[in-house]
């Protein structure tokens, strides 16, 4: 039985990648140890590349900061989907680490994506995101705040010609509706892939990007399992939403961007293709999808 200091520990570095590749979604200002450390602990195991998402205006700016000072870090800015009603309606629930839960309303949405929106601009910054719809803790007027949150989002990453990064918990039916109503920007990408093979076909048919993260090796993840065995090869992307969702048989430890390779590897085993086969249509569609 593990003690409880070894089930908190940082897992060790796996086997490296022969063939580099990206994180397509990582928080690095949420992981222990400097940025310049993390970059190289997964810059020695072939991740070379790391993708920064914003959640909240403070987020973004420090990820726009960030892949300005990194030439292997990329930036996305957006507000989280529950940043939203949290900034309307003062939402206990929702993204920010701030500590703020005073109602803002509709006009400090309005300035948050403003700053977005300018934020989005920067060249250092690759995508607008993470957007989306997040249902698992949400009541209607929660929704409604997402989707109009959501529905800018969109507008902001068009008008800049950047990649759109979706976050969809329990809200699948929603956000392929918003996106067609919409008209999705030509590079979108679900993060963390969490539909089931059904809806793989629905995004691989409007050209979506699909991600996936530690959680495909979680027993309980037949229906992400199954959606990698049919989800287009040019379409698919790892990451590792670090520190989250760390890879089995680390589950529950510290997750980060030099744990890539064990997705990769169990991505690969799904498919049944040589791994560095993999690792090379991953790095080329995740410039692909970012624009770099």
């Amino acid at each position: 039985m593990p003690s409880s200091s070894e089930k908190n520990a940082a897992p060790p570095l796996p086997e490296p990648l022969r063939v580099p590749v990206a994180d397509s979604h990582t928080h690095l200002d949420m992981q222990s140890g400097t940025v310049e450390e993390g970059l190289a602990k997964a810059a020695s195991v072939g991740v070379t590349t790391v993708v920064q998402v914003g959640c909240d205006v403070r987020g973004s700016q420090w990820a726009a900061e960030t892949a300005a000072a990194h030439e292997s870090v990329h930036a996305t800015v957006a507000l989280h989907p529950n940043e939203a009603p949290r900034i309307v309606h003062g939402d206990p629930d929702g993204w920010s680490r701030q500590g703020a839960r005073q109602p803002g309303g509709a006009g400090a949405l309005d300035e948050a994506l403003a700053e977005i929106d300018r934020l989005a601009a920067l060249p250092q910054v690759k995508g607008v995101g993470e957007t989306g719809l997040d249902y698992f803790r949400t009541g209607p007027e929660g929704k409604e705040a997402q989707e109009g949150s959501f529905r800018a989002h969109i507008e902001i990453a068009k008008r800049h010609g950047k990649a759109l990064v979706i976050h969809d918990r329990d809200a699948h039916a929603d956000v392929l509706r918003v996106l067609k109503e919409e008209g999705a920007p030509e590079r979108t990408v679900f993060h963390c892939y969490s539909g089931d093979a059904e809806m793989a076909e629905i995004c691989a048919r409007a050209g979506y990007f699909m991600s996936f993260a530690g959680n495909v090796t979680f027993k309980n993840a037949q229906n992400l399992r199954d959606a990698v065995a049919v989800a287009p090869l040019e379409l698919l992307l790892v990451e590792t939403d670090a520190p989250f969702l760390t890879p089995a048989p680390y589950r529950g430890r510290p997750n980060a961007p030099y744990l890539i390779p064990v997705t990769v590897r169990a991505l690969a085993a799904v498919r049944g293709i040589d791994e560095d086969a993999l690792a090379s249509a991953l790095a080329a569609n995740t410039a692909r999808a970012f624009g770099y």
